[in-house]
């Protein structure tokens, strides 16, 4: 079944390039970074593992007082996650990009 699933997704992911380059990106939309299929992983102390939750993928851009979340494909997504928006408004930096992953936990932590 993976290959299958491998196969669809390389398959399907030009036809998601074209619509992103044609469709007009709100000002400020940096796409996010994707990652890449490897059958082996990278190692090293320049390299930073993650656990992989599933969320949404969020680009957050704050520049000044304003924040702003978009998605994969560039929707906005600040008025859906107002919590993110808010604790970003405050961090110190006067801008800066963050690409991460929303998720929701329980009270443990598990998502």
């Amino acid at each position: 079944m993976r290959a299958f699933d491998d196969e669809v997704a390389l398959t399907v992911a030009p036809f998601y390039l074209v619509h992103m380059l044609q469709r007009t990106l709100p000002a400020g939309f940096i796409a996010p970074c994707l990652p890449t299929k490897t059958d082996k992983l990278p190692s090293g102390s320049q390299w930073l593992h993650e656990i992989k939750h599933d969320g949404f993928r969020i680009i957050a851009r704050k520049s000044g007082g304003q924040v702003r979340l978009y998605s994969r494909p560039g929707n906005d997504l600040s008025r859906r996650f107002p919590l993110i928006v808010e604790t970003l408004a405050r961090l110190r930096s006067r801008s800066c990009i963050i690409d991460g992953e929303a998720v929701a936990c329980d009270d443990n932590g598990v998502a």
